[in-house]
């Protein structure tokens, strides 16, 4: 499991591995990503004119219209920024550090791959349902550079979080995948749990992130940076938001939405598990990938000492 690239990435997590550092550092991330949400918020609902302060939060709570999503994606930028102050502050090394060598290197053929199995799989299985239009093209078409900058920002802001400060510093201090993988992709899994708007299928969409949060660890700990995990995860956020959503929440920049939200359990729950599987499927194709560029390069992926 351990491997010469995932030793790279976790050294610097090394020089102060101390877990009250790491709780701390996590208070740390909480109140600067509360803190620049509100902000962004306020900033954008007096900008727009969206006021009072209720109005705005409720305005965003459904996230249904396309500057609406926008400001949501924006508020991602305190998650992004936490994580980052806190490993200065209570690690002794750099925000760059959380990333990991090669990121870019490895973010792009992963958005790309992904894409291509997504649109393909899109393309080829029928839909069990009729796609409801929802953006017009021209607008979807405008808001499309935002979208993806925001898009790119959010999964960026979540993959620094769960797979870089906290998969880094747990595993500086735990040598069980089950510690470093395992406790962040369940944690990642439980910020998706959203019983209001899901209803019965909250505690199966948590599996389901759980599932894509350990997905994206391996992807981290066999290339030795977050660049994988994070073009798997922008491609997945593409295809789920900006061309067919769910209805409801988070559905403003969709060109189509589906006839039905996710509290519906009789259409969604084998949509669910296809999606699931389709992950593990994203998950080898990518692994596959990276392996084989490792071997092309002589840098091939291997377990190190235990």
């Amino acid at each position: 499991m351990w491997t010469p690239a995932f030793d790279r990435f976790v050294a610097p997590a090394r020089r102060r591995p101390q877990i009250w550092r790491l709780v701390l550092g996590c208070v740390v991330a909480g109140v600067t990503y509360v803190g620049l949400f509100f902000g962004v918020i306020v900033a954008a609902a007096l900008s727009l004119g969206i006021w009072p302060l209720d109005v705005a939060l409720l305005e965003l709570l459904t996230a249904e219209t396309p500057r609406s999503v926008l400001i949501v994606l924006a508020t991602f930028a305190g998650m992004m920024i936490g994580p980052m102050l806190a490993a200065r502050l209570l690690h002794a090394r750099s925000g760059r550090s959380l990333f990991g060598p090669g990121t870019g290197r490895a973010f792009v053929p992963a958005l790309l791959i992904t894409l291509g199995l997504f649109g393909a799989i899109l393309l080829i299985l029928p839909q069990p349902f009729a796609l409801v239009p929802n953006l017009p093209p021209g607008a979807w078409a405008v808001a499309l550079v935002p979208a993806l900058a925001g898009l790119a920002l959010q999964t960026g802001a979540e993959e620094v979080l769960f797979r870089g400060y906290l998969q880094q510093q747990l595993a500086a201090r735990f040598r069980h995948p089950l510690v470093w993988m395992g406790l962040p992709s369940v944690l990642f899994g439980l910020g998706h749990f959203d019983p209001t708007s899901q209803g019965a299928n909250a505690w199966l969409i948590v599996a389901a992130t759980t599932l894509f949060g350990l997905v994206a660890a391996d992807l981290t700990r066999a290339t030795g940076s977050i660049g994988a995990a994070w073009g798997f995860h922008m491609a997945n956020n593409m295809t789920a938001m900006l061309v067919l959503a769910v209805d409801g929440p988070l559905s403003g920049l969709a060109l189509y939405v589906t006839p039905f939200d996710a509290a519906d359990t009789e259409t969604l729950r084998p949509l669910i598990a296809q999606d699931m599987i389709v992950t593990v499927i994203a998950w080898a194709l990518l692994r596959l990938w990276f392996a084989k560029r490792g071997r092309s390069s002589g840098t091939t992926p291997r377990d190190g000492p235990t």
